[in-house]
């Protein structure tokens, strides 16, 4: 069992790494306060290759693995800048398009995703069904050769700063007559598609969305994979990379927390100058946090490797496992380190409650605790269904 990256990954490793501390928490704070996009951030990425590291290689990419991309969210989001639409974009639409989609979706989209000149948002979750994703409202019918997609979704992230939308409705079964997945990828600027900004307590550069999709008329085309049968692989295609990246955005924000934290612990000297880190109630609290976010990349990395040898059911399991442990994680790391700060831990200038909205968020979304530990309890211990 080898736990070690290959001299590829940690150079690659080493070069995000490079490229955040370039920008940094304030770089990311002051656009986020602004209501402005990480652009600078994010087309440097892509012109370096980072955001295509996943993506064939005969599409512009890497050629890599999930592994690859899970390293580059993490290190960006350990200098201080967790790009959301890195889970959004390469992780999630990408896969997807590259697993299932047509040679034409695939010659269309996936290289200027692997450059970043492209962002694909992604759209999934509806105001009724919430995570009951069998109960999808959104409906597409034929009309002639076109489709017409009608429906409503909530929680899009960042979806103001993308030239596409992939949404998840479903279409009827000509030969049962019952509703199935199908996934289209739709233009942000497309007639009937509307959208409203979602007041959020969370500092970030992505805005979070309500889209309105009225009768939007789509070309055959639209349709991932050419075909509505395809509708269902396509879409837990993307849904085990979205959970291993949501892990790696959150260990790379604990990380960075926990690094805070540390720094100021061991420098901070009140009551005869020793340092506060001297003492048990701020250097234990900090080491149980590391001790957390650790064993969290472990289970990433398992994830990772599991989805990129194509073992599907296990590495949901283990993506399952991932985000619900680095999400708790992180959690605690940003707690810990803004109590480990006293009241500077509550001021914008060091930079570590900025992240408590954020790895918050990570606890709910893309799937709540609650429901891995549904999924957990009824796949791996075996106990009877209870929702």
């Amino acid at each position: 069992m080898d736990f070690d990256l290959t001299p590829e990954q940690e150079q690659l490793r080493d070069a995000v790494r490079a490229l955040g501390n370039r920008y940094g928490h304030e770089y990311y704070v002051s656009k986020a306060k602004a209501g402005e996009h990480t652009t600078e951030l994010w087309q440097e990425a892509g012109r370096l290759g980072y955001l295509g590291v996943n993506i064939p290689e005969e599409y512009g990419g890497g050629g890599g693995g999930i592994t690859d991309l899970a390293i580059v969210c993490e290190e960006l989001a350990a200098t201080g800048s967790p790009l959301l639409m890195i889970v959004v974009s390469p992780a999630i639409v990408a896969t997807i398009i590259s697993k299932h989609g047509t040679e034409e979706q695939r010659k269309r989209f996936l290289p200027p995703m692997a450059d970043g000149t492209l962002k694909i948002a992604f759209a999934i979750t509806e105001p009724e069904a919430g995570s009951n994703s069998h109960k999808l409202g959104t409906i597409a019918r034929r009309d002639g050769d076109d489709w017409l997609l009608s429906g409503r979704k909530c929680f899009i992230s960042g979806v103001d700063d993308s030239a596409y939308v992939l949404v998840v409705g479903r279409t009827e079964d000509a030969a049962t007559g019952r509703l199935k997945p199908a996934l289209f990828l739709v233009p942000t600027d497309a007639p009937g598609l509307t959208k409203s900004k979602l007041d959020m307590e969370i500092l970030s550069p992505e805005s979070q969305w309500m889209l309105y999709l009225d009768d939007v008329r789509l070309p055959a085309d639209a349709l991932v994979g050419g075909g509505a049968d395809v509708g269902l692989q396509a879409l837990f295609a993307g849904l085990n990379p979205e959970r291993i990246l949501v892990a790696a955005l959150a260990a790379g924000s604990g990380r960075y927390a926990i690094e805070r934290a540390s720094s100021y612990a061991a420098t901070r000297k009140v009551w005869g100058g020793r340092t506060i880190g001297s003492h048990q109630g701020i250097s234990h609290p900090l080491a149980h946090a590391a001790v957390q976010v650790e064993l969290a990349r472990l289970m990433i990395a398992k994830a990772a490797a599991l989805y990129d040898a194509g073992r599907d059911l296990e590495a949901g399991t283990a993506a399952n496992m991932a985000k619900y442990s680095a999400a708790d994680a992180a959690a605690l790391a940003v707690d810990t380190a803004i109590q480990v700060h006293g009241g500077n831990g509550m001021t914008t200038e060091y930079g570590v409650a900025t992240l408590l909205g954020t790895v918050r968020a990570t606890r709910i979304a893309p799937v709540s605790r609650e429901m891995i530990l549904n999924f957990v309890a009824q796949h791996v211990l075996g106990q009877e269904k209870s929702y």
